[in-house]
């Protein structure tokens, strides 16, 4: 039988079903979920929920039961709290190169850097939650210069350090934690099992998927990678498709009713979760882009799992306007499972309205 990724991954990343109520629960499953976007990242999790709101999701990252922070790829990302410390130790060493050119540039040493953890620490110390705009001043009465990046490289160095993580908003601001505080019971892991731990988390929800899918997703070496893999491959089943391996839980989705509408947020999980995006993704609707040209940072229209156009929404009072941009004329029924999709992200906005 010939494997059916689109149909596998819709399920496996609970896109076709769910069994989950909160948002921790899903963040669990996936491992993490990339969030710079904070608002799509939201919404990303509401999407594999039973019921959700933004609200809801809003009040579970404002008490901590979700954590936002820079992990894996030099980008944030969702995680449990439970699983921050474990996660930071292991991916936190492939994250920091990154940094290390801007670093030189900036005058960013080793002992600049631990006075401005030891600051940030006892600046946040009590379960204090400090914005961007309150943090700087501190460091800088410290005497830590914050010219230019420098600040942003050094908060980004508190984070993979494991001195802070995200606070609660406050209205639309941001704030810094101590992570002693927001996860006091996260747990450490030795390094293989925390390596077969990541490894099990992301094949079981974004199988099927290869070894490189896997690299790219955690930026771990092909050598961690492989070894994650060869810990775990007896929970797994594996297909070769096209000369690539292919790796997945041994389950058995069901069928997804056509035409299925998913209105996707950028950096979803669906796609970037993946380094190749073929099976979902037409290559030749590249022009059909915004002048950025990747499909990883547009809100995607997904019919039948397959990338069929972008949107883009402008929120107002009471409702949602949504701007649709098919790759295609669209069907009828596909036109009333596109208006369907879109008063689901309304109703998840507690808006009164949809505008298409």
């Amino acid at each position: 039988m010939t494997l059916d990724i689109i149909c596998q991954r819709l399920h496996n990343q609970l896109l076709s079903q769910t069994k989950y109520t909160q948002p921790d629960q899903v963040v669990e499953w996936l491992g993490a979920v990339q969030a710079q976007d904070y608002a799509g990242a939201k919404w990303a999790l509401g999407l594999r929920l039973k019921t959700a709101t933004d609200g809801a999701i809003e009040k579970a990252f404002s008490e901590g039961r979700i954590l936002r922070t820079h992990v894996m790829r030099p980008t944030w990302h969702f995680v449990t709290p439970a699983d921050i410390r474990w996660m930071l130790a292991l991916t936190a060493p492939r994250v920091l190169p990154h940094l290390t050119y801007g670093d030189r540039q900036l005058g960013l040493d080793k002992t600049i850097l631990k006075r401005s953890n030891t600051i940030l620490a006892k600046a946040l110390k009590g379960g204090k939650q400090l914005m961007r705009s309150e943090l700087e001043p501190i460091l800088q009465r410290g005497g830590v210069n914050t010219d230019g990046l420098r600040f942003i490289h050094l908060l980004m160095h508190a984070e993979l350090d494991g001195i802070v993580c995200s606070g609660g908003r406050r209205g639309k601001q941001f704030t810094y934690a101590l992570l002693d505080e927001r996860a006091p019971q996260a747990k450490t892991l030795g390094r293989d099992e925390a390596l077969a731990k990541l490894t099990r988390r992301y094949f079981q929800s974004h199988g099927p998927a290869t070894l490189q899918d896997y690299i790219w997703w955690s930026g771990l070496t092909a050598a961690d990678a492989r070894k994650g893999i060869e810990a775990v491959k007896l929970e797994f089943e594996q297909e070769v498709v096209d000369d690539q391996t292919y790796w997945f839980p041994a389950s058995t989705p069901i069928g997804v009713p056509s035409p299925t509408v998913h209105l996707l947020p950028d950096f979803d999980e669906y796609m970037v979760g993946y380094t190749d995006r073929s099976s979902i993704f037409d290559v030749a609707h590249t022009d059909k882009l915004d002048s950025r040209g990747s499909i990883l940072n547009q809100y995607a229209i997904v019919i039948a799992g397959r990338v069929a156009g972008t949107w883009k929404r402008t929120i107002k009072r009471n409702e949602v306007a949504i701007e649709l941009s098919s790759f295609k004329p669209l069907k009828k029924i596909e036109d009333q499972a596109v208006y369907a999709a879109a008063q689901q992200y309304s109703q998840f906005l507690e808006l009164r309205d949809v505008v298409i």
